[in-house]
């Protein structure tokens, strides 16, 4: 690859998640093909403990695109976003999960909506049916209310990594662990818009979920206080002029 910047960069966690790593990567480069930009696919492995990371291996040595990293030890699918996303180099980047229940093909809509937000959310509401059970659309949709009601947002669907956004909208964030169910809130505190777009579900096929109802509801608990206290006490300002100093 050469030096210069992408255009897109899918930053992507992954934990033991080896029967999907090669049809994602299949499906990404099928997605943005017609498009004719140029991306690379960012791929961070939270210490899998089945054969994910000799599966990227094998796949960054026949496309250079692809740009893999390994946790040395377990970290959560925060720090793998956020390793990821510092690793990165594209203008427009966007996060999905590895389980391919996020559809690449649903990239242009996202695309699309970038020409009127910063960021962009994608929203399984609708479909959220298609591609899960009982238990977590349930389970979904109460964490969802939760973390509207306390945060005072709208984001229809939170727990949903699938999202775009230009790099800046991410450049000054502190990262912390379980932040990546409230990065539209976070955007949002920075100045940035936020818009959805409706998304495909899509049912898993290979490995297992990382989540529960426990975790989609009470574990996230205390993190939805601390959000909500900075989107309460965090202020912007704005300079009208300056004199003898750099903008």
């Amino acid at each position: 690859m050469t030096g210069t910047a992408p255009m897109i960069s899918f930053v992507i966690p992954c934990h033991n998640e080896e029967g999907n790593l090669r049809p994602l990567v299949a499906a990404l480069c099928a997605a943005v093909a017609p498009l004719q930009l140029t991306h690379e696919i960012v791929l961070t492995d939270d210490c899998s403990t089945d054969g994910s990371w000799a599966l990227l291996k094998e796949l960054a040595a026949a496309d250079p695109r692809l740009r893999a990293q390994r946790f040395a030890s377990n970290c959560g699918q925060s720090a793998a976003m956020f390793a990821g996303l510092k690793a990165a180099r594209g203008r427009f980047l966007v996060t999905l999960d590895a389980d391919l229940q996020n559809d690449p093909q649903d990239l242009p809509k996202f695309l699309a909506a970038l020409e009127h937000f910063d960021c962009v959310c994608g929203t399984r509401v609708a479909a959220r049916g298609q591609g899960d059970g009982f238990v977590r659309v349930v389970s979904s949709r109460i964490a969802n209310w939760v973390r509207n009601q306390l945060s005072g947002e709208t984001i229809s669907d939170a727990g949903c990594c699938f999202r775009a956004f230009k790099r800046e909208c991410v450049a000054d964030l502190k990262f912390f662990k379980g932040m990546h169910r409230f990065l539209p809130t976070l955007i949002k505190i920075e100045g940035y818009t936020v818009g959805e777009v409706a998304i495909r579900h899509n049912p898993r096929t290979a490995g297992l979920t990382h989540y529960g109802v426990w975790n989609r509801i009470f574990a996230s608990f205390y993190d939805l206080l601390a959000v909500r206290w900075m989107k309460m006490r965090m202020f912007r300002y704005q300079i009208a002029e300056r004199v003898n100093l750099a903008e």
